[in-house]
């Protein structure tokens, strides 16, 4: 039968190990995952670590002393993981940007084989560029070849983008990239507006949240006649000139004599030391003549893919021989089947087999990015009229 002196070892033991608890617990959850539950340790174990659960842990048989340290815990504030606070909106716009122009795309996205996103305007530049180069497209991030036919849109990208939120330019509120156009549009009080009043001379603009104490206080309906005459003649300038254009389309649909054709502009090559990028349609018919057209690029400048503004022109080349003088007024216009937006420019000359060529004239295109839509293209299908004029 065993004393309470031959009990004492042991008894110490016990309550060296409860110490260790105590103080474990009192000192709360170590950093670096200490607060892990090891392994039950005997009371001599405990006992012969000097009182502390990190001594009796470090003497453990077995350990691994090369083992990596423990993952860190995320912290409350986020700094810890990944995102170092940022938002996720901020983040997503690294990811969803085009690799071109590194701004989040505004309408249709188009992505690579290789899955790189380049926003619609990009996208269509590479193209028309590779072409006045004569290049194959490239992605600019991967390098692989992309055309209309090898890439697509990414409609998944689009839609998260819409969501995304944006900024206002008037108001600084955040608003959905889907709903924010309506809102510059309608419903900011901050918009910029023109008074009611401009048509006959008002230059005021301001936000739309003073429109109505502006136009209560403006003082040009209490004008007179006579200083109003002077705003309504330049009004008459710029609608008179309209009605001539229409006029005359009216005028040219009444003649006797009218063709039309669909025309194809194919890419060429020149034979110079310096090719340039060139556009011809084959022969067509068109008031039993043969005809063919051409066009050209920036007006053949040697390095039309280093300047931003984009132009197209064209001349009509009449392959008949014909028996007397052919006065003739003519017209390019969109295909029925593009988008491309043009303004249709009547021109006039008179053919004869000596001078058979017209002048190269402006394909009326309405800015470069049009025309980048055009050289980025297969071929330019257009809609060509032209009018005989008979004495």
């Amino acid at each position: 039968m065993s004393g309470p002196d031959e009990r004492e070892p042991g008894g110490g033991g016990v309550v060296a190990g409860a110490a260790a608890a105590a103080l474990g617990e009192a000192a709360g959850p170590v950093p670096g995952g200490a607060e892990e539950a090891g392994p039950p340790l005997g009371p001599g174990v405990a006992a012969g670590g000097g009182g502390g659960g990190a001594a009796g842990r470090q003497a453990e048989p077995g350990a691994d002393s090369d083992a990596p340290p423990k993952k860190r815990l995320k912290l409350p504030g986020g700094a810890e993981g990944g995102g170092g606070g940022v938002k996720l909106e901020e983040r997503l716009y690294s990811v969803l940007c085009c690799t071109v122009c590194l701004d989040l795309p505004k309408a249709s996205v188009y992505q690579c084989t290789n899955g790189h996103l380049m926003c619609a305007g990009c996208f269509i530049h590479l193209l028309a560029d590779a072409r006045l180069k004569e290049e194959q497209a490239t992605c600019p991030n991967c390098r692989c070849e992309i055309s209309k036919s090898l890439c697509c849109r990414n409609l998944a990208v689009e839609k998260a983008v819409s969501e995304l939120p944006s900024e206002c330019g008037f108001c600084l509120r955040q608003f959905p990239r889907s709903l924010l156009e309506r809102h510059q549009k309608e419903e900011c009080q901050d918009r910029v507006t023109r008074c009611k009043y401009k048509r006959i001379g008002c230059p005021w603009q301001g936000p739309f949240h003073e429109l109505t104490v502006h136009e209560a206080e403006c003082t040009h309906p209490t004008k007179t006649g006579n200083e109003l005459m002077e705003i309504l003649d330049e009004m008459d300038q710029t609608h008179k000139k309209e009605m001539q254009l229409y006029n005359s389309i009216f005028g040219l649909l009444s003649f006797e004599k009218i063709g039309y054709t669909e025309v194809q502009f194919r890419p060429y090559r020149t034979d110079d030391f310096i090719t340039r990028l060139y556009y011809e349609t084959p022969r067509f018919t068109v008031l039993n003549q043969t005809w063919v057209l051409k066009a050209r690029v920036n007006d053949s400048e040697r390095n039309p893919n280093l300047s931003c503004k984009r132009t197209l022109s064209f001349q009509l080349i009449l392959k008949s021989k014909i028996n007397s003088p052919m006065e003739c007024s003519f017209l390019l216009l969109k295909g029925p089947y593009d988008d491309v937006k043009i303004n249709p420019v009547i021109y006039h000359f008179v053919f004869t087999n000596e001078n058979n060529e017209t002048d190269y004239v402006p394909l009326p295109i309405i800015d470069s990015v049009e025309c980048n839509k055009l050289l980025a293209a297969k071929n330019i299908n257009l809609r060509l009229f032209i009018f005989q004029i008979q004495k």
